[in-house]
């Protein structure tokens, strides 16, 4: 992504929603830490992979809704907001059955 020139009330904006969302990023990079060392080279792409993708979705998802929630409270510039709650742990998914 290239650099972004932020006016100085969206930097304002961008540091309040960096703060909030801060403890969700380093959970979620945590948790993903944990589940590639899991697992061993030859597991590492096909279902892992789309766990780590799922995961990697649903922390996007908790961005948009965190900064639209944010929004329409109202002004986010100069306010310490409180820290989110952990997000829910991730669900394997069931794999089908190949046809033989």
């Amino acid at each position: 992504m290239a650099e972004l020139h932020l006016t100085p009330e969206q930097e304002a904006e961008a540091q309040a929603l960096f703060q909030r969302l801060k403890a969700a990023f380093e959970h979620e990079a945590w948790q993903l830490a944990r589940l590639l060392a899991s697992k061993d080279d030859r597991h590492l792409l096909g279902r892992t992979e789309f766990e780590v993708r799922a995961q990697v979705h649903r922390l996007g998802a908790q961005v948009l809704e965190t900064t639209l929630q944010e929004r329409k409270k109202g002004d986010l510039r100069g306010r310490v907001l409180p820290v989110l709650p952990a997000m829910r742990p991730l669900v394997a998914l069931p794999i089908a059955a190949k046809p033989s």
